[in-house]
């Protein structure tokens, strides 16, 4: 009997540049589900988080809130003498008492903490007197407490599209208080086996016969890359049958035939595809029949009624290669999954790391390639931190013997998971709205980005080290009277970003405020530090928004100084809450709360580049996206000021 032979077997580079030439995957729509149903489905959407985490400041143990500065100096031989409030705040209650001056109030582990109180006096560092307690230790400011916040602010982006949903992020969800979430929608991939010849599992063995392993190899390899499997069973070799059931098969979105590739005359599938393409680009049949690989060779690629069609070669060990190379890759596009990470490494601390002698602990870290291999920076949000593990990239185990590691030591990493995927751009500076934007589209576009908020210094002093891509910086240079170009060495250059505000921020109806706002800020902050119940909420050490609170306040040191909020969001939220009456921070995020703002500066918003870096791929897209239009339009829509043209 004569056999058609194959008609143009290209090679594997070709045959998958004409099937994705034609098929064109792209990730699927959207759909919401139930957070119970999110885990291993891919985000289809950028979460902001509309609630602080916690949502008020917490107590992390039982002992009495207090304001540090009253127990400075307080040792067993010399112990202070606080007043006991009456109230006592367990878990749940809303504290109706401010601890004032050389008071305290009793707390249990994870209530709320009064206002005027800063810290935590445990139990044990004290002694009951008449009326009051004796503090037998100092505490610092933020001892014990975690401030609303400090794990996830208002407003803070949690998630990002095309992000792989892991008990971790679907614990960051839960978190924020999310019940549904926007993922994409699973490819459902049809799974067709054919041949007189194939029985299923189960059946009674007979000459001649083979058992259907393909469906179950491929039906599990599908559901492995986050797709849905549909079994259509099994055919025999009878033409009419395979083309309903093929008709059948292709309500799905990806179609899987196994056998029937060959020229043989019992070789219907490659007949039966051809007869139901010609229909135009949506459905132009076959595409490659024939693939110079071994194993693998008799693979068909087609696409019919918009849909992709591979018939696998029958035997299965071709049968898995030809769908790990060919059609596993259009999968993971569809459903939007990122590829497979890579694995462990050596990594050096960027800055001083302290531990607490007597245990063993495990510090998360964020790891950055540089020229010198990688850097471990910690993530530094503590135990109680949801984030904290689901961005952290590995941990360092410290022993227990150990109460330093120095600057500059080289440590192993144990990575979370298998292994580790490097990212594409790493951003290493000044937190800000603009950015997260920024950082979104990329994201979006494919792109591994991680970010790490560590202020504009280090962000300045990561990007001198070669450790980062990107470094977001808002420094003023007093002498010149020019933002972030002074600042730079021969080793970094200059992307210019783009204008914002920083102001002071209060709630509108504090009178303290409202009486002084129509003569600026200047006189604002003079009203706010004649009040000395008048709290602020500071930025961390280090941010370009520090360097200017200081400068406003010339040393002085008002109630809240010594609390650190890490980003504009986080400030604007204390005072909104009421946790703090005033800080500096961007328009954008006054103005989203419905705070009052008064202006003190417009600045420039750049980026350092080290020279080394600037020719990357994801480094040039960055700078790219700062011209596109729709990037630019996000930012304006975000108050930002941009010029007309780049």
């Amino acid at each position: 009997m004569k056999q058609e032979q194959f008609l143009n077997v290209l090679s594997a580079e070709e045959a998958e540049r004409v099937f994705r030439e034609a098929i064109r995957p792209r990730p699927l729509e959207a759909q919401t589900v139930p957070l119970a149903e999110a885990l291993g489905r891919i985000c289809a959407e950028t979460v902001v988080s509309t609630i602080d985490v916690p949502f008020f400041d917490r107590s992390n143990l039982d002992g009495f809130a207090v304001r540090a500065e009253d127990t400075f100096g307080a040792e067993e031989q010399a112990p202070r003498l606080l007043r006991l409030n009456e109230e006592v705040l367990h878990t749940g209650v809303a504290p109706r008492q401010t601890v004032a001056a050389g008071t305290a109030t009793a707390i249990a582990t994870g209530g709320v903490m009064p206002r005027g109180a800063d810290a935590v006096l445990m139990v044990e560092h004290t002694l009951p007197v008449e009326g009051g307690i004796h503090a037998l230790h100092a505490v610092v400011p933020g001892e014990a407490v975690s401030f609303a916040g400090t794990d996830i602010g208002a407003g803070e982006t949690v998630l990002h599209r095309r992000t792989l949903l892991t008990s971790r992020e679907t614990g960051v969800l839960a978190a924020i208080g999310r019940a549904t979430v926007d993922v994409v929608r699973r490819p459902r991939v049809a799974i067709l086996s054919t041949g007189d010849e194939i029985i299923a599992p189960g059946a009674p063995m007979t000459l001649g016969r083979i058992y259907d392993s393909n469906a179950t190899i491929i039906a599990d390899a599908v559901r492995e890359l986050g797709a849905e499997p549909v079994s259509l069973g099994i055919v025999p070799d009878d033409e009419a049958l395979l083309e309903a059931r093929l008709r059948e098969a292709l309500r799905c979105d990806v179609v899987l035939l196994s056998g029937g590739t060959s020229k043989g005359a019992g070789d219907l599938n490659y007949k039966v595809v051809r007869r139901l393409g010609g229909g135009g680009p949506e459905s132009p049949g076959i595409l490659v029949h024939g693939v110079a690989l071994k194993p693998g060779k008799p693979l068909c690629l087609a696409k019919l009624h918009g849909r992709p069609v591979a018939i696998l070669p029958g035997f299965p060990t071709s049968a898995v290669f030809t769908f790990h190379a060919f059609v596993a890759p259009v999968l993971r596009l569809m459903a939007g999954q990122p590829e497979a990470a890579a694995h462990t490494v050596e990594a050096r601390l960027p800055l001083r790391v302290n531990s607490e002698k007597g245990r063993t602990e495990f510090l998360l870290v964020n790891l950055v390639e540089s020229d010198h291999g990688y850097a471990a920076y910690p993530m530094g949000k503590g135990s109680g931190s949801v984030t904290a593990f689901s961005k952290a990239d590995g941990f360092i185990a410290i022993g227990r013997n150990t109460e330093l590691l120095e600057e500059g030591s080289r440590l192993p990493v144990t990575l979370i998971g298998a292994a580790l995927a490097p990212a594409d751009l790493v951003v290493i500076g000044s937190q800000c709205v603009g950015l997260e934007h920024l950082l979104s589209l990329m994201s979006e576009a494919g792109w591994r980005v991680k970010s790490i908020a560590v202020g504009s210094q280090g962000g300045l002093l990561a990007a001198k080290r070669g450790e980062c891509d990107v470094a977001g910086m808002h420094l003023l240079d007093e002498r010149t009277g020019e933002y972030n170009r002074p600042f730079l060495d021969e080793t970094l250059e200059l992307l210019p970003g783009y204008g914002r505000k920083q102001g002071l921020v209060f709630r509108r109806d504090d009178p303290r405020f409202s009486a002084a706002a129509g003569a600026g800020h200047a006189q604002a902050l003079r009203a706010a530090l004649a009040h000395p119940d008048c709290l602020m909420i500071n930025r961390n050490r280090g941010s370009g928004t520090r360097v200017l609170i200081d400068k406003l306040l010339a040393g002085a040191k008002p109630p809240g100084y010594l609390v650190e909020a890490k980003s504009h969001n986080a400030v604007a939220a204390a005072v909104a809450q009421g946790r703090a009456d005033w800080g500096v921070a961007i328009s954008q995020v006054a103005q989203g709360l419905g705070l009052g703002f008064l202006p003190i500066v417009d600045e420039s918003y750049d980026f350092a580049l080290p020279r080394a870096r600037a020719q990357r791929p994801a480094v040039r897209a960055f700078a790219e996206l700062l011209r596109d239009a729709r990037a630019r339009a996000g930012l304006r829509a975000l108050g930002m000021s941009l010029p007309e043209t780049p």
